[in-house]
């Protein structure tokens, strides 16, 4: 079975992402353009650099071609943002990018983007599957013979507006007067290319580790998370850098290490940037942030006197939300942001571009300036852990928590319950816990935030013992 999630369709290679299946996405989402009157312009397809990436992109542009619609297929890999930004920029209906972002080795899958670069919505996924369902026959044309009638067009190059959008709004000399020394770990993902021209335009020394192509990632999830980017943390030390980029595998999603090695998360990276935004560059206006993002962003916009807007978890709500609060920025505590007046989805390439000029215009390190928030604002502990659940334990798990509405026992005053996506406990000293399944693969997630770290990690082990009692 065909099913999408907040970040797409992702499956297992060879269980259930196969030729078949993928053709299955390619033929239901053709016969929703012909049924809307919009295959009359190309779909733009990318690709990461994963297993079955590369020659997916081949079979999906073979059922489009056989459905007469036109495609623009990538030759090289690209990370997601640039198929988004492409698609807005070109006025396209539809865009694909082959991936599976930062999911183990195993999975790879396929996000749609859709008008203005945006991710599709619930509406559009719910469609595709319905149509998938009833889908009898699929057609094909030979890979070669497409490209020969003009129904495939390789794109060998087409970075250039995309890196030239992003320059544009960066403080450039700023850059180079500082002539930061960096870093950069793409995770064997598809970001490297648009990352290294601009910072090589902003004349920073850049190195690169962890580059070449493999497939399996080296038998690591491609996440940029603490654990996970111990090599590069000890590279940035022993080689004196000022700081170390890190990218999860379809390039929209970051992690910092500064030059002590200290690992900043995206909650981090988002207080610091609506800080610089707001108050540096004076970009006036709220903050979006989904629902298991850090509380620094709310004590931030009540001393900006802004509002900070929570949304469920998955990017479109945050982009929309950004749109409909006119946001100087919105992000998720999993590694993405997007900043107002750029596309509709999170963006690592972007996101770093400005955390480089942050720390050039600053003439402060990225630690220091994460010192000062935390002065103003406080500094809390975040905490995180995913558990696998057996299938048929899924709907005992969501009747007794979504339904029933039960909670674990808390040792601290409870202020309020959500359930806007999962369950979501605040307390009354602004601290909080979540409980919500994941969106693309079978874990359930708990995440907490609180002052101190004893209460987070309580918060989560409270949640865990419920959920082993229901099942």
């Amino acid at each position: 079975m065909i099913k999408f999630g907040t970040g797409g369709w992702r499956a297992v290679i060879g269980d259930d992402f196969t030729r078949e299946n993928i053709s299955l996405v390619a033929q239901a989402i053709s016969e929703i353009l012909i049924q809307d009157n919009k295959a009359d312009k190309p779909v733009m397809i990318g690709f990461d650099r994963r297993f079955l990436s590369e020659i997916g992109t081949k079979w999906l542009c073979e059922v489009f071609a056989a459905n007469g619609i036109k495609t623009m297929r990538m030759k090289r890999s690209a990370p997601s943002p640039f198929v988004m930004h492409t698609v807005m920029k070109q006025n396209l209906y539809c865009g694909l990018e082959v991936t599976a972002s930062h999911n183990p080795p195993e999975y790879d899958g396929i996000k749609v983007i859709v008008q203005e670069g945006r991710d599709a919505p619930v509406e559009v996924t719910n469609r595709i599957e319905a149509v998938i369902a009833k889908i009898s026959a699929v057609k094909r044309m030979d890979y070669e013979e497409a490209v020969s009638k003009g129904l495939v067009e390789v794109m060998n190059n087409p970075f250039n507006q995309y890196i030239d959008d992003i320059l544009a709004v960066l403080d450039q000399r700023a850059i180079r007067e500082r002539g930061l020394r960096v870093l950069f770990d793409p995770m064997h993902g598809s970001g490297t290319y648009p990352m290294l021209v601009i910072l090589n335009t902003c004349r920073c020394t850049v190195d690169l580790i962890n580059n070449n192509k493999d497939a399996y990632f080296e038998g690591l999830y491609p996440a940029p998370s603490e654990d996970i980017l111990k090599d590069l943390s000890d590279k940035v030390v022993k080689g004196g850098y000022d700081l170390g980029l890190a990218f999860d595998g379809d390039g929209d999603r970051l992690s910092i290490i500064d030059s002590k090695g200290r690992y900043f998360s995206m909650n981090q990276i988002l207080a610091m940037l609506y800080w610089y935004l707001h108050e540096k560059k004076k970009w006036k206006g709220p903050v979006v942030k989904n629902l298991c993002t850090t509380i620094v962003l709310d004590r931030m916009a009540k001393d900006f006197g802004e509002k900070c807007i929570e949304v469920p978890v998955g990017f479109k709500w945050v982009s929309s939300g950004i749109d409909k609060y006119d946001a100087v920025l919105g992000g998720e505590s999993s590694g993405g942001l997007t900043i107002r007046g750029h596309i509709h989805g999170k963006d690592a390439i972007y996101a770093a571009s400005f955390v480089i000029e942050m720390v050039s215009v600053m003439g402060m390190s990225i630690d220091d300036i994460s010192d000062m928030i935390s002065a103003k604002y406080g500094s809390t502990s975040f905490v995180e852990k995913a558990v696998r659940f057996k299938a048929e334990d899924k709907g005992r798990i969501n009747h007794a928590i979504m339904e029933e509405k039960r909670l674990p026992a808390f040792d601290v005053a409870v202020d309020k319950v959500g359930y806007m996506d999962g369950c979501k406990v605040y307390f009354k000293d602004g601290s909080f816990v979540s409980c919500r399944f994941s969106g693309t693969e079978p874990l359930l997630r708990f995440m907490a935030e609180a002052d101190d770290a004893k209460n987070a990690k309580a918060y989560v082990a409270a949640f865990e013992k419920l959920v082993s009692e229901i099942v």
